[in-house]
């Protein structure tokens, strides 16, 4: 089994490397923003309550992300590994994916940081806002303050992950392949 983080601020290809890594290496896909759209347009309770944090550009509190976390792994218990996308974002997240999956026999294998500079980041997202009808990446000014969430309360995690050498740091601007040749270059050496 082999676990992986994709980490990196909103827009610079989390979801769309996750799925392509998700095939190359027979993985399982665990996107939290993801999980909380389909909760958000089917209005259950735990989708009215995200919905209210994500539309002013807030992380969800962590008992609602690590509840939701804990029922997608048990319900891929026969998944070779799989790959978290928009989580953990906090050191108490962090701390109970580790624990979640030392209960499982494993752990973290990498945490693989896209780097793509801020203004970048910026453009791909309001470009998103215009086809994805997400109102959290129509608006620049709420994508600015989840820039700034991002480095005030996610940032701390890469020094969790940092500290048990798992951290990697890749290059997140080029075309589709060669990111994904990048990320995968790093997976191989830690699997």
């Amino acid at each position: 089994m082999i676990n992986l983080i994709l980490f990196g601020l909103p827009g610079a290809g989390k979801g769309t490397q996750a799925e392509r890594l998700e095939h190359k290496y027979n993985l399982k896909h665990i996107s939290t923003g993801d999980v909380f759209r389909y909760n958000i347009k089917n209005e259950t309770p735990l989708g009215k309550l995200a919905k209210k944090y994500i539309d002013e550009g807030q992380l969800v509190p962590d008992e609602v992300t690590i509840n939701m976390l804990h029922s997608e792994v048990e319900k891929n218990k026969s998944s070779k590994g799989f790959i978290f996308d928009g989580f953990p974002r906090t050191t108490a997240q962090a701390n109970d994916l580790d624990n979640l999956l030392e209960k499982k026999g494993s752990e973290i294998h990498a945490m693989l940081a896209l780097k793509v500079d801020d203004e970048i980041l910026v453009k791909r997202l309001l470009e998103r806002g215009k086809t994805s009808g997400r109102v959290d990446d129509a608006n620049e000014h709420i994508i600015r303050k989840r820039m700034k969430v991002y480095y005030d309360q996610s940032e701390v995690v890469k020094t969790h992950y940092k500290k048990a050498g798992k951290f990697f740091e890749i290059d997140g601007v080029g075309t589709l392949d060669e990111v994904t040749s990048r990320l995968s270059a790093v997976i191989d050496q830690v699997k």
